[in-house]
């Protein structure tokens, strides 16, 4: 009888060909309160991830089920958990890859969490954990969010993390934000100076490997368009301001006409020439596209300074250049309170009841209304978590439209209507009146992604870049918060057993 209940035990067990790596017991805590909460939460939230989470997601990266004795593949897998566990740390704790580098080699605990120990010294300097974050794509991280949310949705699995009971997936809260991109303020006359700068930082980096053109010293241009900023600032205090702006703002177009003929031959001299440098071709490329980037929006930034300063003309929102280095960067005016307008991508998110971030859209083009996010969102919710009860949101996401949607898709309607008799008719509905007292939670819970997690602004260059941090923050926030349950659930349980003994 044991043999044979053995026997099915072993046919129904997944079995790994290789040993996890060897790790030491996470430190002892020993200091203030605050940091043996902290400690407790991240050796909870390594639980969650050594409960098969982490394993499965590395392996679906590596493309196999199960792991192969091979020497290379897993030290391959080791390598990408690495990776995952400095990136997971970095969303967390907001540090730089410098000072996260640091952090590190300083920290026992933080040197537990990544495997950085004793036995694997390799891999945390600043420009490996730059390389980490570029491993992942994406959709991996989309996918990995949603497993993880989908696993503690099922009673086995959510009592097995100490989470008491498993949680539901059934209501949704939505709101929407801004991400603010890390741009100056978008000023004309600060634009042109940023294209000088830019412009002479590339010829002189040609200049150095060895190509060099007539010029003259590089950072007299700098030095005089500083100037010419410098006095542009402090005609508002004048009188006469307006025309000593249009005067110094035409100097301005001067010189940086003449720095952009500059700029076109150095382009022309690299391109051509560039075997006689010490540069690859590679490199010499990347100097080439920094340079032509550059060259291609001195016309039009020229022409929008010229149109709002001197000829006093209003530019369209769609047609101004808010930045050199970012392109998919808007003016979102949301009429908030200390933000009336803000310069950066749309976030849509939503939130079950407990927390966790359960759908979001980093939006890339100029936002559109709240209203036409719904019906994207309620398919890709029914897709991962299905039997939806609830959809609730502000008055933005109102529209005829939806509330038929809801309403055949025999979902809740908690949408806050912009009719005020409308209003008042809902407003005696009990459950209406609790979901939108509910919704205050959802304005804090955005305010703690963005500003512990994601960042305010966001430092990471590019759309791309900036969507895989927005999904790298989701990924640690509902981690981070799944281990706060458990941890605290777990003190619970010992604190009950010493009450009882």
């Amino acid at each position: 009888m044991f043999l044979t209940e053995m026997k099915k035990t072993v046919e129904h067990t997944k079995i790994i060909a290789f040993q996890q790596p060897l790790r030491p017991a996470p430190p002892e805590a020993i200091g203030p309160k605050e940091y043996k909460e902290y400690r407790e939460t991240l050796v909870e939230m390594d639980r969650i991830l050594n409960a098969g989470i982490e394993q499965d997601f590395i392996l679906k990266k590596m493309g196999h089920e199960t792991h192969p004795p091979s020497g290379k593949i897993r030290n391959k897998y080791n390598n990408i958990r690495k990776a995952f566990r400095f990136v997971l740390l970095q969303s967390l704790t907001g540090n730089s890859s410098r000072e996260l580098s640091i952090r590190v080699s300083d920290s026992r605990l933080f040197s537990w969490f990544t495997s950085f120990d004793m036995t694997s010294k390799k891999g945390g300097s600043k420009s490996a954990i730059d390389r980490y974050g570029k491993l992942f794509t994406q959709e991996e991280i989309t996918d990995l969010v949603h497993t993880i949310n989908q696993s503690v949705s099922e009673r086995e699995q959510a009592q097995r993390l100490i989470l008491e009971n498993e949680l539901d997936f059934s209501r949704h809260w939505v709101d929407s934000t801004c991400i603010k991109a890390d741009i100056h303020f978008p000023v004309d006359w600060v634009l042109l100076r940023d294209a000088a700068r830019s412009l002479i930082g590339s010829i002189e980096v040609i200049r150095s490997h060895g190509l060099k053109h007539r010029i003259g010293n590089p950072q007299e241009f700098v030095r005089s368009m500083n100037a010419l900023v410098m006095q542009f600032t402090h005609t508002g205090k004048k009188k006469n301001g307006k025309i000593l702006r249009k005067k110094i703002l035409r100097g301005m177009k001067r010189l940086l006409k003449k720095i952009e003929s500059h700029g076109h031959r150095y382009y022309e001299l690299l391109d051509k020439n560039w075997q006689q440098s010490d540069l690859s071709r590679n490199q010499a490329q990347v100097i080439l596209d920094r340079l032509a980037n550059i060259l291609s929006q001195v016309p039009p930034a020229i022409k929008q300074a010229s149109d709002r300063i001197i000829e006093g003309k209003k530019v369209d929102n769609a047609c101004k250049i808010l930045s050199l280095y970012e392109s998919d960067v808007h003016v979102l005016i949301r009429g908030k309170s200390g933000a009336a307008v803000e310069f950066g991508n749309g976030l849509y998110l939503s939130e079950n009841e407990d927390g966790l971030i359960t759908d979001w859209q980093f939006i890339k083009e100029q936002p559109p209304g709240d209203n036409t996010l719904v019906e994207g969102s309620l398919e890709r919710l029914n897709n991962h978590y299905g039997n939806i009860r609830s959809y609730t949101g502000d008055r933005g996401f109102h529209s005829k439209e939806n509330s038929e949607l809801l309403e055949q898709e025999n979902i809740f309607n908690g949408i806050c209507p912009k009719p005020v008799s409308e209003l008042k008719i809902r407003l005696g509905e009990r459950l209406f009146v609790k979901l939108q007292k509910r919704r205050a939670n959802t304005e804090a819970r955005i305010g703690i992604l963005k500003n512990k997690y994601i960042g305010k602004p966001l430092r990471s260059k590019g759309y791309k870049h900036r969507e895989l941090r927005v999904g790298w923050s989701i990924l640690t926030h509902n981690l981070w918060l799944l281990s706060s349950i458990a941890a605290e659930n777990r003190r619970f349980e010992i604190e009950t057993v010493w009450d009882v003994s």
